[in-house]
C-alpha cells in the first residue's frame, strides 16, 4: 500500500510536522508528533540533529549503556532502572 502526495509521487514515509524557529544563536527544530527538539547553527544542522534525536527517542539507533558508561557519568549500575523521564531525579 502506498500513500500519494498532492503531486502524485509515492511516499514511503508518513507525514511529519516539524517546526523551525530562528533564535539569536541559531535554529531550533521540533518534531510535533514526539515533542523532541534539537538545535543547530543553521536550519540544516538543526534538522540533521533532530533526525538523530527522534531516532534515539524511537529506539531506532543507540544502545543500552554499559555498566562502565553508567559509572563514567556517576550512575550506580545497581540503581539503574528503565523508566519514565518524569520519574527521574536527574531532570528535576
Amino acid at each position: 500500500m502506498s500513500t500519494d502526495s498532492a503531486t502524485g509521487a509515492d511516499r514511503s514515509e508518513p507525514e511529519q510536522t516539524i517546526t523551525l524557529t530562528a533564535e539569536d544563536d541559531g535554529w531550533v527544530a521540533c518534531d510535533e508528533e514526539t515533542g523532541v527538539a534539537s538545535q543547530g547553527e543553521s536550519r540544516e544542522e538543526a534538522l540533521e540533529m533532530l533526525d538523530d534525536a527522534v531516532a534515539l527517542y524511537k529506539g531506532e539507533i543507540g544502545h543500552e549503556p554499559t555498566e562502565e558508561e553508567l559509572r563514567e557519568i556517576g550512575v550506580d549500575p545497581e540503581n539503574n532502572e528503565s523508566g519514565s523521564i518524569e520519574d527521574s531525579e536527574i531532570f528535576e
